[in-house]
């Protein structure tokens, strides 16, 4: 068994999660996983609960070496700060910039491992990001861009909730992080609209807060403009805007959130644009590169995973695995732009990036 980790608390059994204590039981952990219904037929042990149960979550955090938690944002403090406490293992998936924030400043003094933003975007769009800006001796600028989309879209918005509402609304509405001119500073959600074509789809993308995690930090000084955003199908940001500013939903996020669940619920044949492009100087000359794939479900353990979820739950799993192994810091925080992208490839999870 791997060195570092031989037991983990997946805190939330939703699609993402459930898939995530999957895959890290067939990797040889010993996995136990923690939701309020949890779903019966698991190879893995499960335990029935909330994380609002401080007794429960406290003695499971206690009988295992990590956790991965894969509930919405709001609901990640409380976990961290009891594996922060016991000097545990923590990686989650949030996107949410205040939340990470709070787990950096636990990190300083953490005897595990603090990793925020092991999904996809933040997560392996870093990981990827960040070794194409190594390929160049001067960067001028890193645009990252990560769409999860139905396949087979209806109606104008062209989406499915197939993430948490919660997440999405955030990234819709939250100021956003980028650096323009070298500098960090905060531009706009729903602006800079822009037109990308994948495998010959027309798409738009435009910004949306928390894709790019902690890399502002990382590149501020080091690239004149890096920025993130959400690819969708065209039209999307108009009605969007619409929706939250004219309609005024901005103002009530928790109804905004029900209103558009109920009316592009999840689907199961969704794929994931990922499009990651950067310039600068190479060999002397100015030179572009760039990292396009669209992802669809895969039959995972006898199963067929939305490409949303499958692209999460294996980053993820992917860090734990490269932690575990001692190929990553055991403790401290850990940022995904630090992750090198071939060790990433390199785990049983992050190869299915590949196929």
């Amino acid at each position: 068994m791997d060195k570092n980790i031989e037991s983990i608390l997946v805190v939330g059994l939703g699609k993402v999660g459930l898939l995530v204590a999957t895959l890290l039981h067939e990797q040889g952990y010993r996995v136990t996983g923690l939701d309020r219904q949890p779903p019966k037929g698991n190879a893995f042990a499960t335990r029935k609960g909330e994380i609002s149960e401080g007794k429960l979550l406290q003695d499971l955090l206690a009988s295992h070496d990590a956790v991965v938690i894969c509930l919405p944002y709001h609901l990640n403090l409380p976990v961290a700060r009891v594996a922060h406490r016991l000097g545990r293992h923590f990686f989650d998936l949030t996107e949410d910039v205040a939340t990470t924030r709070i787990i950096q400043d636990l990190a300083g003094t953490a005897k595990g491992v603090m990793a925020p933003q092991c999904g996809l975007a933040p997560g392996f769009i870093s990981i990827l990001g960040a070794d194409l800006a190594s390929r160049f001796e001067q960067l001028r600028s890193i645009e990252l861009r990560v769409g999860a989309l139905p396949q087979h879209p209806r109606g104008l918005l062209g989406y499915a909730f197939n993430w948490s509402p919660e997440g999405v609304v955030n990234e819709y509405l939250n100021p956003c992080d980028v650096i323009a001119d070298g500098r960090l500073t905060q531009v706009p959600p729903m602006e800079g609209l822009e037109t990308i074509i994948i495998d010959g789809v027309q798409l738009e993308a435009f910004t949306t807060s928390g894709g790019l995690g902690s890399m502002c930090d990382s590149f501020e000084g080091q690239v004149e403009r890096l920025d993130y955003k959400t690819i969708r199908y065209l039209g999307h940001c108009k009605l969007m805007r619409f929706f939250f500013n004219e309609l005024l939903m901005k103002n009530d996020r928790e109804r905004a959130g029900e209103i558009l669940v109920h009316a592009k619920p999840p689907v199961n044949d969704d794929v994931v644009y990922v499009h990651a492009a950067v310039e600068g100087q190479q060999n002397g000359r100015l030179f572009r590169e760039e990292f396009v794939r669209a992802y669809y479900p895969q039959q995972i353990a006898g199963q067929t995973w939305p490409a949303i979820a499958w692209t999460t739950a294996a980053s993820v799993c992917a860090v734990v695995e490269l932690v575990a192994r001692g190929e990553l810091p055991s403790q401290g925080l850990l940022k995904q732009e630090e992750i090198p992208l071939k060790a990433f490839f390199a785990t049983r999870t992050g190869a299915l990036y590949q196929e």
